[in-house]
Order: C-alpha cells, then sequence, then structure tokens
C-alpha cells in the first residue's frame, strides 16, 4: 500500500502557531481523504519554522467502487416527478427497481460511483485545506487570492510505493507541487528532491534540518543542562519557553553567554523574565545563591567562531534591556526606602479603577483591609499584621517595574516591602495573596497570607455579585471560577475550619457601604459548592456524594464539607457500605410510604420489648450500639468513625429485612418496626442525607 508525503514549505511560522498548525493539517487532510473513500494506516505530523510536514502510511491506492440506494416517486407518480428523480439519479426509466411497501410500488434506484485513484482524490482534499487553513491570522501574499501566514513558496506531495514516486498534480496560485524542498536556510539552502518519508526525512537530517519539535526541544534542554552543569551552574526549567524556542528554530546550537556584573544584583526574577520576554534567553542560576548568573540562547546554525560573535551580539543587546529594568528597580527602590514609602504607591492608585461600579484600587484595598481584620482570627493570624499585608499588597502596582512586567505583581511588592523594613509576613502575603492562579499552583500557608488571599478573593466575589456580573456560561471576564476554586483550595488545604455564610455576610456588608448592591450570598455558596463538586471529582469522588453532604448543616464550612464527602466515598468503596444504603433506601421507603397512607409521622417510640424476633433484637441492639459510636464522633467531626460504625449496620439490616414482614398485622408490633424504620432514617441521616446518593 502506498504512502503519502505532504510538506507546505513557507516563510517563518510564528513558534506559537505551529504545534496547532500541524494539527490543523492532519486532521483536514485525513478527515477529507477518510470521507472521500481512502483510508490509511498511520499518520505522523511534524513542524519547523518553515514547513508543516504530514506523512500518512498504508493508504488505499485508490477509494471502494460505491454502490448508494436511493429511494425515489411512487410508480404511479406523474411523469414530471419520475423525469426529475432520473436526473437527480443520472439514470434512465429501465434502470429503476419496483418495489411493493406499505405505500404501494415504489422505485428505487441503485447509483454505482467507481472508485478513484488516491492522487485525484488527495490533489482535491490538499487544495481545499490550502485554500480555507484556518490560520488565527493569515493575508494575501502578492496578486494571488491564496491566503497564509507567510509566503508560501512550495508545495511537496508525493504518493510513494515499491514502484518508485509519483508527484501529486496540484497548482494553487501559482505555486505547482513537486518532489522538491530545500534544507536549512543558510547551511543547505539548496532544492533537495525525495522519495518518501524516510527518503525526506534523512536528506533534510543531512541538510541540518531536525525535523521533529520534540527532537529539537530535547536537544536544547540536554545541551543547555550540560553546559550549566560543567560550570556549576543549573538551567531555570520553563517548559513553555522551551518548546517556543524549539519552534524558533531548524537547526539548535545551544549557547551560553554572561550577565553583566552591574546586573547581578536585580532579583533573580526580574533577570529571569526580562532574559524570557524580550531575548527568549533560559536563565541559568547558581543552587548555592540562587542568583542567576548567566543565560543560553539557542542559534540557528553553527559558525566558524563557534557562536562567539553570536554571543558578543546578544550581551550587548540584553545589557541594554538590563539597564532598562535596573533603572526601574533603582527607582523604585529610592520611592519605598525615602519620605512615605509605599503609602504613595498605595494613595496612587485612588486614580486608578478597579471597576466602574466597584470603584478604585485604594477602594479595593480598604475592602479588604477590613475583611483581612475579619478573617484574621478566624485563621490564626495577626490582625494589625494582616491588615497592614492587605493595605500594601497591591502597592506594587504603581511600581515601574511592574508597569514593564504586569507578570511581576505581589512578586515585587514581597521585595519592596521587605526593604521598607515591614516583617517577612506583611512581604510574604503580597507576594501570595494573588495565589493560586491555576489548579496546579501552590496556595498559601502562613496566616496572614492566607487572610489576605482569602479577602482578595472572597471580596472579588461579593462585589461582582453585587453589581450582577455573574459568570454565564462559559464567559466568565472577571475570573470569578477562579476566585472561587482559590477559595475552596485555601480553606480545604490548609486545613481551615470556619463558616463561609458569615465571612461573605461580612464581605457583603463591606462592599454594600459603597452603594454598589447587595450580594446574594446564598447564590455565591452555591456558586462555590458548584466549583467544589468540580474540585473533588477532579479527585474521584462521586457527584451524588458531594450532593448528599452539601445538604447538611454546616455545608458552609468547606473544610468539614470536604473531610465528610471524603469519609463517604471510602465508606461506599466497601461491600458493607454500598450494601448498607440499599438497605437505608429500603427502609426510608417502606417508612415514607407508611406515613404519607396513614397521615402520621414514625419517628419515636420504638421500644425493643415489642420486638418478635431476634433479627429484631438485634437490630435494636445494633442501633444502640452505633448511635453511641456516631453521635460522640459527629460531635468532634471525626466523619471516618461515623461512617465506619455506620457501615456496621449492614448486616443487622439485612437480617431484619430476610425475617421479619414490616406491615405486621397486629398494629402495636406494625407501629413499632415503622419506628425502628425511622430510627434507622435517623442514625443513618445523622452522617449524610443518604437519598441524595444514586443508586
Amino acid at each position: 500500500m502506498p504512502d503519502l508525503l505532504i510538506e507546505l514549505f513557507s516563510e517563518e511560522i510564528p513558534a506559537r502557531m505551529q504545534k496547532r498548525a500541524g494539527e490543523d493539517l492532519q486532521k483536514l487532510v485525513t478527515n477529507g481523504l477518510v470521507e472521500a473513500g481512502l483510508t490509511y494506516g498511520s499518520a505522523a505530523v511534524f513542524t519547523t519554522p518553515r514547513r508543516l510536514t504530514l506523512a500518512l502510511g498504508d493508504m488505499l491506492a485508490a477509494s471502494p467502487r460505491q454502490v448508494e440506494e436511493r429511494k425515489g416517486p411512487k410508480a404511479d407518480a406523474p411523469e414530471k416527478a419520475i423525469e426529475g428523480f432520473l436526473r437527480g439519479a443520472g439514470l434512465t426509466r429501465d434502470q429503476l427497481e419496483e418495489r411493493d411497501t406499505p405505500k404501494g410500488k415504489v422505485l428505487f434506484a441503485k447509483i454505482e460511483k467507481p472508485g478513484r485513484p488516491a492522487a485525484e482524490i488527495v490533489a482535491e482534499v490538499l487544495e481545499q485545506t490550502i485554500r480555507n487553513f484556518p490560520w488565527p491570522k493569515s493575508m494575501r501574499w502578492g496578486s494571488g487570492s491564496l491566503k497564509w501566514v507567510r509566503p508560501l513558496h512550495s508545495i511537496l506531495c508525493v504518493i510513494s510505493d515499491e514502484a518508485g514516486a509519483e508527484v501529486v498534480p496540484l497548482t494553487i496560485d501559482g505555486i505547482t507541487a513537486g518532489n522538491t524542498t530545500r534544507g536549512h536556510r543558510f547551511l543547505a539552502p539548496d532544492e533537495i528532491e525525495v522519495a518518501g518519508f524516510e527518503d525526506y526525512q534523512d536528506k533534510l537530517s543531512r541538510a541540518f534540518v531536525v525535523l521533529d519539535p520534540a527532537a529539537r526541544a530535547d536537544t536544547i534542554w540536554h545541551d543547555a543542562t550540560n553546559m550549566a552543569f560543567a560550570a556549576g551552574l543549573e538551567v531555570v526549567e520553563d517548559a513553555g519557553l522551551l518548546a517556543e524556542v524549539a519552534g524558533l528554530v531548524e537547526y539548535p546550537v545551544v549557547l551560553m553567554g554572561r550577565i553583566g556584573e552591574d546586573f547581578l544584583g536585580l532579583p533573580p526574577e526580574v533577570l529571569q523574565t526580562s532574559m524570557k520576554e524580550h531575548q527568549k534567553f533560559f536563565s541559568v542560576r547558581n543552587p548555592k545563591s540562587g542568583q542567576i548568573e548567566r543565560f543560553v540562547t539557542v542559534a540557528n546554525r553553527t559558525t566558524a567562531d563557534e557562536g562567539a560573535t553570536i554571543l558578543a551580539g546578544n550581551e550587548k543587546v540584553l545589557g541594554a534591556r538590563l539597564s532598562d529594568a535596573k533603572f526601574f528597580w533603582d527607582n523604585d527602590l529610592r520611592s519605598v526606602t525615602t519620605g512615605a514609602g509605599m503609602e504613595t504607591w498605595v494613595k496612587a492608585l485612588e486614580n486608578v479603577t478597579f471597576h466602574n461600579k466597584l470603584g478604585t484600587q485604594a477602594e479595593l484595598i480598604d475592602r479588604m483591609a477590613t475583611l483581612s481584620r475579619e478573617l484574621a482570627p478566624l485563621v490564626g493570624a495577626d490582625a494589625d499584621e494582616a491588615e497592614k499585608a492587605a493595605r500594601v499588597a497591591k502597592a506594587d502596582l504603581s511600581s515601574e517595574m511592574v508597569y514593564e512586567f504586569p507578570e511581576l505583581q505581589g512578586l515585587m511588592g514581597s521585595y519592596y516591602a521587605r526593604k521598607a523594613g515591614m516583617s517577612d509576613s506583611v512581604a510574604d502575603a503580597a507576594k501570595d495573596h494573588y495565589a493560586p492562579l491555576g489548579p496546579s499552583d501552590d496556595v498559601p500557608t502562613a496566616p496572614v497570607s492566607i487572610a489576605v488571599a482569602l479577602a482578595e478573593k472572597i471580596d472579588k466575589l461579593t462585589g461582582f455579585w453585587a453589581i450582577d456580573e455573574k459568570p454565564t456560561g462559559s464567559k466568565d471576564p472577571f475570573a470569578l471560577r477562579r476566585a472561587a476554586l482559590g477559595v475552596i483550595r485555601i480553606l480545604v488545604e490548609n486545613d481551615v475550619s470556619l463558616s463561609l455564610n458569615d465571612v461573605l455576610g461580612q464581605s457583603a456588608e463591606i462592599v454594600g457601604e459603597r452603594d454598589a448592591g447587595r450580594a446574594d450570598t446564598a447564590d455565591i455558596l452555591g456558586f462555590i459548592h458548584d466549583r467544589l463538586k468540580v474540585y473533588l471529582r477532579d479527585q474521584g469522588i462521586r457527584h451524588d456524594v458531594i450532593d448528599a453532604c452539601i445538604a447538611m448543616d454546616g455545608s458552609d464550612d468547606l473544610t468539614l464539607l470536604v473531610k465528610r464527602a471524603r469519609a463517604l466515598s471510602e465508606t461506599l468503596k466497601t461491600d458493607d457500605g454500598e450494601n448498607l444504603i440499599q438497605g437505608f433506601k429500603r427502609a426510608n421507603n417502606i417508612l415514607s410510604q407508611a406515613e404519607e397512607a396513614d397521615g402520621v409521622e414514625y419517628s419515636f417510640g420504638a421500644d425493643p420489648k415489642f420486638a418478635e424476633t431476634e433479627a429484631e433484637k438485634d437490630l435494636f441492639a445494633a442501633l444502640d450500639k452505633a448511635e453511641a459510636k456516631i453521635t460522640p464522633a459527629m460531635a468532634a467531626h471525626d466523619f471516618s468513625t461515623a461512617m465506619a460504625a455506620m457501615a456496621e449496620l449492614r448486616g443487622p439490616i439485612d437480617a431484619f429485612f430476610e425475617a421479619v414482614q414490616v406491615n405486621a398485622e397486629n398494629p402495636t408490633v406494625r407501629r413499632n418496626r415503622l419506628n425502628l424504620l425511622s430510627r434507622i432514617r435517623t442514625i443513618c441521616s445523622a452522617v449524610a442525607d443518604l437519598t441524595k446518593l444514586d443508586g
């Protein structure tokens, strides 16, 4: 079976677009071929800055013959209707078949479509793919109608098998498909003729082109880490930068340069950010001091002087960039160490709008400070420290460094707070109060940082709820889902137990003082519970288990709620726990039906002296034993012990239903047994609302 090789060769494709472009090329071509009846055995896509390559293996040499059956009008339909059907099918009247149906004789046509050679189908599909390629940005280059992200120079399209290689006949906007490509722009720019994918890959390798982006990334990381290790240093890991740089070069050559002595005193994060954002350099640090001392750059070619000229140029440009960063750093330090310090920056935020309905950044800081003081005793923080931390946490938004590098906000505030003589807890809160920004980020753990981080997120929720800017569908412009998840993770992962209802109420009052409106705190709690379900589902806890725990009193204490849900989830993984739920539901159903039919509530009065069977007596004893364990365990929030005690009821409940008829003829016995079922419901419902469980 033949193989197919496609290469679209152009000017440099932006690195951020390459991965998606390769995926789109594979999807569009393979989907088009399969729809046309041309299947294949394997597919692989490769990208470099100058080419998108798709290789298909074991493709059919031609599409199979197809027979389509088409239902037509009735046999006695008007002639014009039949003639129209014949024109559409491309057949004559004698080629139709009459069949008996419940509605009478109906005409059917069998339309045969012969198979088509692979080259013909590939040409159609590839032209459609190229002309409709979903680039995020594209434009016409030259006088043709074709739009491409950068000028498209050539199309390589070859079908090969044991007999040889065939060029697919295709011309798009004056570009005719062929069997040639080009190697590295500088090291091997001449045309290369290829006969198939293996030949193509081998010749490109010899022409200084590493086709696979993963191989380029591996080469870069291997050479960079070895080079740093030889100097007693280490490369700062950055997967995103590694992927981007691998998309900037076809033949990676790793070079390590030095940072000027004048800049080594800058915070490591400033050096790292400046080099990454402006130069796409990797940072190399001293593992003993943590200081960034060198950089790694990746050239796209070898040179006679082994990269010395390239490094000299890069070091010169880097010096200019870092001079700007040092200027910002020095100016900021002068601001925080003289005069009013960071208070001047906070004052400046009175002119910076947070939201037109929620006021300025300075007003946000006031709300955070008030709420942080309220939260402090609940999380074990000093109230004065928490308030002070909240008041300076966002001060660095006025700094020159954060204006240049917004991604450093919070972190720079931590440096400036220390330079201003503030405590470590205040400085750490400035750095940590935005966290966690993503599901894999660490949460703040220091008490003051926890208070300020919670205040920032809870204020955001109550504020935007108050002005009716809640998330809708997939839209969440103010990142309120992230804020809710941050509240959940901070509380749960730090084992902080508090009434979220009370805290939301306090925050709503603080926000309401600005006439922004009163937030519906019950709705916010429901929103947080929805995010909690996602958070716990990712940990393998079923949605019905979470619902069963949310239905209990005190579900606004997320830490206890999660402990309850985890304990119930573990209990349900045991045979006793799973079977107990069936026994509970049977008892609850019988009891509910009896209460509805009798118009009374069976909620007390079960007495073992009316027990007629050993199974009844055993159940009475088991319930007494379980209740004696569950009640103190629940009071101590020891959910695992309570759940285990509940699971022990499985055997006695099963034995009871096997041996006892609840609706006995004797009304006293019947009432006693229904009250016994009520005890089962009451004791089991103390741990969770088991009626919410599926099954």
